[in-house]
């Protein structure tokens, strides 16, 4: 039973994943069969609505996609900056539930966002920047420096900032 808890406990992230992306995947399955059985309705009212229906399940597959590869790519930044050692530390002060203390991550933030300012092409830089917005609570501007992060890392490859010519 002990190794099955210590699976569970090492991937239950990704389990939890597993989990909502099989229920919106049965979900787009449901949507999609439903939208071409309304769109074989002599009715023209049934056919317009099962069209407009089926694009309910094209945007829901289109935001899974975008959020997998968006999470598998967050994933592969982070193992790169943690193999050389530039992950941030997790070191802030926690409330006894196990949030950060919001005063004390408000504290540590300025350091990050001039390592941005200083070096703006570099997505080590942005990966940082959006661990401290996420350890400020700042949720949507966490995922907008994540994404930049992921931008530049595809732009500039794995090795960095751009370099200058």
């Amino acid at each position: 039973m002990q190794p099955v808890l210590a699976i569970y406990r090492k991937h239950r992230v990704k389990l939890g994943v597993l989990l909502v992306t099989a229920l919106l995947v049965f979900w787009l399955a449901v949507a999609f069969q439903r939208s071409f059985l309304l769109l074989g309705d002599p009715e023209p009212v049934a056919k317009a609505i099962g069209a407009g229906y089926l694009l309910l399940p094209c945007i829901g597959a289109w935001a899974l996609i975008r959020e997998l590869l968006f999470g598998a790519q967050t994933e592969r930044m982070a193992r790169q900056l943690d193999g050389e050692g530039g992950l941030p530390v997790d070191d802030l002060p926690r409330t006894p539930s196990g949030r950060i203390v919001r005063s004390a991550a408000d504290e540590a933030f300025p350091a990050f966002q001039a390592e941005v300012e200083a070096d703006p092409e570099n997505w080590r830089s942005w990966f940082r920047l959006s661990c401290a917005y996420d350890a400020a609570g700042d949720r949507k501007r966490a995922r907008h420096a994540m994404r930049a992060a992921g931008r530049l890392h595809r732009q500039h490859g794995a090795g960095g900032s751009r370099q200058a010519p």
